[in-house]
């Protein structure tokens, strides 16, 4: 339970009140602009999600070229973007203290596009958007209260970046080229390896995402052998899951040490990234560098390359079809198509989909995008 300084309720709260204010003070009166000048995407969703909603940004930039488009996200997410990508300004927010960002005073969008959790469209009405646009079924129904056009999910499988940029009519955006994207300023200067190197993302967001320490650890042997110099990568409080791997330290290590501009570039450095299905493996693609991909519950259509990351040098690995990857949800809403796995560690004690990713799948997708490892 959370404490009464970590809760969300006051900032919600507040939210909403000045979201029926404004309601009430416009009189009710909604209309689909035509030609909106001020767009608002509006979020709190996890980085690698982040990531994928370039896709919206690139579709919204070729059809309206001259709008001031607004991306809400998680603050600590805002540096990335400090080079405005397509032309966005990103702004950082905190759903606990809403009033305490720039966006509570950057106010009046024509259009707002929320692309998860329905809850913030509450957020996009408190910022005076005079039409909401977000995808159906989410629950419970006060959610989608704010919302003016609802959106179904595609009948059919998707990436999930083409399925957001779906939120907006018109063609598929061109697909990503990484000079969209200028890259971030360094927050503080790093020492970058000499010669070639391959980031080695152990970390994730469950352990039932991780692959095994032996198979890193075999993996790292050979890009040594190789002559590429291993990096270990870890987020925070995961420095145990790259002693597991290398318990004699025989590699460095940046694993709790990087911000995500330094990580940024020491991507845009590397010969290849390898990492399970989390937000590094989608940094990676952002930056451009060779990226490896290892899906286990996840799945490698939802997150996978689909049509606006086709020309990236990205390869996802999986097992597929694997027996309990069996979930049919994506941001609480039931698709039919949709096979993926959320359970938890009381619900599975051990990852047999990311046992079944052999090394040599690894080796074979690092060599389809030119590191030859044998």
């Amino acid at each position: 339970m959370p404490t009464a300084t970590g809760s969300r309720f006051p900032g919600r709260a507040r939210v909403v009140a000045r979201a029926l204010w404004s309601r009430a003070r416009n009189g009710g009166r909604r209309s689909r602009p035509l030609d909106p000048e001020r767009i608002l995407i509006a979020h709190h969703l996890l980085l690698g999600d982040t990531l994928m909603l370039t896709a919206l940004i690139a579709k919204l930039r070729e059809r309206h070229p001259e709008a001031d488009i607004v991306m809400a996200l998680p603050e600590s997410y805002a540096p990335l973007y400090s080079g405005a990508p397509y032309g966005v300004r990103a702004i950082g927010w905190d759903p606990r203290a809403p009033a305490a960002s720039a966006l509570w005073r950057d106010k009046g969008f024509d259009l707002a596009l929320v692309p998860g959790d329905n809850r913030v469209s509450w957020l996009a009405l408190a910022l005076d958007a005079r039409w909401i646009v977000a995808f159906a079924g989410d629950s419970p129904i006060p959610k989608n209260w704010p919302v003016d056009e609802s959106w179904r999910y595609p009948d059919r499988p998707a990436a999930w970046s083409d399925m957001v940029a779906g939120l907006v009519e018109g063609p598929a955006p061109a697909s990503y080229v990484p000079s969209q994207w200028t890259a971030p300023r360094l927050d503080a200067p790093i020492a970058f390896p000499k010669g070639g190197y391959a980031v080695l993302h152990v970390g994730a967001s469950t352990p039932l995402k991780r692959w095994a320490p032996a198979r890193w650890a075999a993996l790292a042997a050979k890009l040594a052998d190789a002559g590429i110099e291993p990096v270990w990568s870890a987020g925070p409080g995961e420095k145990s899951l790259v002693r597991a791997c290398d318990p004699d330290t025989r590699h460095r290590s940046v694993a709790e040490v990087l911000s995500l501009t330094q990580l940024w570039h020491l991507l845009a450095g590397a010969s290849i990234v390898v990492s399970p299905d989390t937000a590094v493996a989608h940094l990676g693609r952002v930056v451009g560098t060779p990226t490896v991909a290892l899906f286990g519950p996840g799945s490698a259509t939802i997150s996978g390359a689909g049509a606006f990351w086709r020309e990236a040098p990205y390869r996802a690995v999986t097992v597929d079809p694997f027996p309990c990857r069996d979930q049919r949800v994506l941001f609480r809403r039931e698709i039919a198509w949709v096979r993926r796995c959320g359970r938890t560690l009381e619900q599975c004690a051990h990852p047999r989909c990311m046992d079944a990713i052999e090394i040599d799948a690894v080796v074979v997708a690092i060599g389809s995008l030119g590191l030859n490892l044998s």
